[in-house]
C-alpha cells in the first residue's frame, strides 16, 4: 500500500546557491509528494531558475528581515498549508540533500501506525565522504542510533498537527532550531523516531579548517541560545553541552596554567587532553571506521570546544548588547 497516495504530503526545501545539489534535491521529490515549495534565501546563482524550470513553487525570503533557516522553513510550511490546507505531513529538506527512494513512503507509514510520534527521520549520509576529512567527520556525526531519539536534523518528516500545535520553528534561532523544536514537541508529550532507513544524501562540501571552525562555532551558538531558552526546564536543556564546552576550553586550560608554577602538578595536568583524546578514540573505534578516523573524530570533538566557546561568547555578547544575531555559515 502506498500511503503517500492516500494522505497529503508536502515538501519544504530551503537553500541558497546550492546549484546542482538543489536540482538533485528537487528531482528526488517530484512525483513523490503532492506539493513542493522551494524557499530561497538570496541566491545569486541559478537556483530560482532551476526550480521554476521544474515547475516548483518558489518563495523568496524578504531579506530586509534577518534570515534564519527556521524562518525559511516556517514560511515554506505556511505557503504549503495555505495552498493545501489538508496536508497531513511535511517533509523538510535542506537544498544540499537528495531524498532517497522510498523514504517518504516509509516515514509516512511509520507515522500513520504510531500516533504518538510527531517526527520521523532516518539515515543521513555524506555523498562524498572520501573528498575530505571534514566530510568524513560529518558522515560519522550523522550516523546516530536508530530508535526513539531526542531530536532530528534539518531533514525530517513532521506531522502537521504536532508542528502547528507548537507553532513550528523558532524564527529567532540562527542555529539549533531543529532540536529546539523537538524539545518543545517532547514537552507537549510527542515522541521523535529515527528509523534505520536511508533518508538523504548530503553534500557538506567542507574542504578547509576554516569551514570546520565556523561549523563548530555555530554549534556553540546553538547550545548557548537553546540553553538560554530552556536551561531551567526539568530536562536542563543543553546545560550539559554548554558545561562541557566551558570545562574543556576554559577550566582545564586555566587549571594547566595555574599548575604551571608547580612542576609535578603541571606535568600531570598536561596529560588531561591526551587522556581524553585516547578515551574518545576508543569509544569511536566502535563505529568501524578504523583507528585513524576514530582518532581524528576524537580530536575534532575535543578541539571543537574552542570554536564552540567562540559561539557561546558571541551569543552572550549579542544578548548583552541586545543586537540581532547573524547566521554563522561554513560554506
Amino acid at each position: 500500500m502506498n500511503l503517500t497516495k492516500e494522505f497529503k504530503v508536502g515538501a519544504v526545501i530551503i537553500g541558497r546557491n546550492e546549484g546542482e545539489n538543489l536540482v538533485a534535491c528537487l528531482n528526488s521529490l517530484i512525483g513523490v509528494v503532492d506539493s513542493i515549495v522551494y524557499v530561497d534565501s538570496g541566491s545569486t546563482d541559478n537556483s530560482i531558475e532551476h526550480a521554476k524550470l521544474l515547475a516548483i513553487d518558489v518563495v523568496q525570503l524578504d531579506l530586509k528581515s534577518p534570515f534564519t533557516a527556521a524562518r525559511a522553513r516556517n514560511e515554506g510550511a505556511t505557503y504549503l498549508l495555505k495552498k493545501m490546507p489538508d496536508i497531513k505531513y511535511l517533509q523538510f529538506v535542506d537544498g544540499d540533500c537528495e531524498v532517497q527512494p522510498n523514504w517518504v513512503e516509509k516515514s509516512v507509514t511509520f507515522l500513520e501506525t504510531h500516533a504518538q510520534y510527531a517526527v520521523v527521520c532516518g539515515r543521513r549520509r555524506e555523498r562524498y565522504p572520501e573528498r575530505s576529512i571534514y566530510n568524513q567527520l560529518c558522515d560519522i556525526e550523522w550516523n546516530t542510533p536508530a530508535g526513539d531519539t531526542l531530536a532530528c536534523g534539518g531533514d525530517a518528516l513532521f506531522r502537521v498537527k504536532a508542528f502547528k500545535k507548537v507553532n513550528g520553528f523558532n524564527d529567532a534561532l540562527i542555529a539549533g532550531e531543529e532540536p529546539e523544536l523537538c524539545f518543545r514537541l517532547r514537552e507537549s508529550d510527542w515522541k521523535i523516531m529515527r528509523l534505520d532507513a536511508e533518508m538523504t544524501l548530503h553534500d557538506a562540501n567542507m574542504k578547509t579548517i576554516n569551514q570546520w571552525w565556523n561549523r563548530a562555532k555555530r554549534s556553540g551558538y546553538a547550545y548557548a541560545s537553546s540553553c538560554f531558552l530552556h536551561g531551567l526546564s526539568k530536562e536542563k536543556y543543553k546545560v550539559r553541552e554548554v558545561a562541557s564546552v566551558l570545562l574543556w576550553s576554559v577550566l582545564v586550560p586555566l587549571l594547566i596554567f595555574s599548575f604551571s608554577f608547580f612542576h609535578i602538578a603541571f606535568i600531570v595536568t598536561l596529560l588531561i587532553y591526551p587522556i581524553q583524546v585516547a578515551r574518545l578514540s576508543i569509544k569511536y573505534a566502535a563505529l568501524d571506521k578504523g583507528w585513524y578516523i576514530a582518532l581524528l573524530y576524537a580530536l575534532s570533538n575535543l578541539l571543537g570546544k574552542f570554536p564552540q566557546l567562540m559561539g557561546i561568547m558571541n551569543f552572550v555578547f549579542n544578548a548583552f548588547k541586545g543586537t540581532q544575531a547573524k547566521i554563522i555559515e561554513y560554506k
